[in-house]
């Protein structure tokens, strides 16, 4: 495993982190690290990256789908109009996790995502502007460069340019961990058979 990579029982060779569970497995092979455009895939992800701080991918991924229905899908517009009355009901569900900042952060991100979108038009054309230069990315991606990786240069920049729009729970850890599931780098190990 000194390689990053592991050999499933379907016999593909894999980045090593989904482990043996089926529905890592299958966000690894479908889902992360392939380029994102849809603005509303783009905003539910940033807002779980969000709600992940402090746990597990894994523990957000499950509640995904409980997520989804408490948050309306995670249509920014209709996030945006949450009140106070919304952030009780949703702190006694418990098919997310029911922490107050996070929540409120999502109600506020939805309205600075409104706020991007009349800007650059969409939150697709605002995100990709931040996909980081070549010289930016390893030679080669390995366990060990991956293993380094938990902010670089272009996430500090997407972070601080988040926050500078009054975005929350975006910090450049976050900010990378996005830009790594929606494609923005590619951060499967070589020789992972997603790469």
């Amino acid at each position: 495993m000194k390689d990053g990579l592991v050999k499933g029982t379907d016999g593909k060779v894999r980045c090593w982190w989904p482990g043996d569970h089926d529905d890592y497995l299958l966000y690894h092979d479908t889902e992360w690290g392939k380029p994102v455009h849809d603005d509303i895939r783009l905003f539910e992800k940033i807002c779980l990256e969000g709600f992940q701080s402090g746990l597990s991918w894994l523990t957000i991924l499950r509640k995904r789908e409980n997520f989804r229905k408490a948050f309306k899908g995670f249509d920014f517009n209709k996030v945006a109009r949450f009140n106070e009355t919304h952030v009780e009901k949703l702190l006694q569900d418990a098919g997310i996790v029911r922490h107050r900042q996070k929540i409120e952060a999502t109600i506020n991100n939805a309205k600075r995502a409104k706020e991007v979108i009349k800007e650059f038009g969409s939150l697709s054309e605002y995100f990709w502007t931040f996909k980081p230069p070549a010289l930016e990315r390893p030679k080669k991606m390995d366990y060990k460069s991956l293993t380094q990786f938990t902010t670089t240069p272009t996430s500090i920049r997407l972070s601080k340019d988040l926050k500078k729009r009054g975005w929350k729970f975006v910090g450049p850890t976050t900010a990378y961990a996005f830009m790594q599931a929606m494609g923005l780098v590619n951060d499967h190990v070589e020789g992972c058979y997603c790469r």
